[in-house]
């Protein structure tokens, strides 16, 4: 059986309260909070208050500062984007002054042979592939080769042997610059004879 409370009347239920401040009272057991060694007393709001707005403070100085850090960074990674696109292709110019220089020389000479003309050109095409490789251009000549839409541009079909869609004629070499093409090879593509 459970023991049931019996409901205390007002006058009951400031009884307690009343016995704890009268025992609570007594002259030895009041001292100073502050006096009582070990026990830590609570700063006073005003203090709290300073210190939070410090805090604030310090915090949103910082926050002004890495705010400031992140535009200049900012500002310093645009710039350099469009150095990087306006001079993007020095190294390749660099390359290819060479190249015209051997083509004024060889217009300004006046009494060259066919001999001389053309190992002079020979030359400025060595230098001329010399250039496109530092600049990782690469050519596309794909005769007998499988037709790749992405590599080829086909300009019409013959009828050969062999297997159908294989490059038979290049009309114009292609390029491809890190291995994105620049410019497709125009070709000839195979294509199956009629069954007799």
């Amino acid at each position: 059986m459970q023991d049931q409370e019996t409901p205390l009347s007002p006058e009951n239920k400031a009884a307690p309260e009343l016995v704890e401040n009268v025992a609570d009272t007594g002259a030895e057991t009041q001292t100073p909070v502050a006096d009582v060694p070990g026990i830590d007393t609570l700063p006073s709001l005003a203090e709290l208050l300073r210190q939070a707005e410090l805090n604030a403070a310090e915090h949103h100085d910082a926050w002004l500062r890495a705010k400031a850090e992140t535009e200049n960074v900012r500002r310093r990674a645009q710039d350099d984007i469009a150095k990087a696109g306006k001079f993007a292709a020095d190294k390749f110019a660099q390359a290819m002054l060479p190249v015209k220089d051997s083509l004024e020389a060889a217009l300004a000479t006046d009494n060259a042979t066919l001999e001389t003309l053309r190992q002079g050109v020979e030359l400025t095409l060595k230098q001329l592939a010399s250039a496109f490789q530092s600049a990782n251009v690469t050519e596309i000549n794909p005769v007998g080769e499988k037709f790749d839409p992405n590599k080829h541009q086909a300009i019409s079909a013959l009828e050969a042997d062999g297997e159908p869609n294989t490059v038979i004629t290049v009309l114009q070499k292609g390029y491809l610059l890190h291995e994105r093409t620049m410019r497709p090879a125009l070709v000839i593509v195979s294509k199956a004879k009629p069954a007799a």
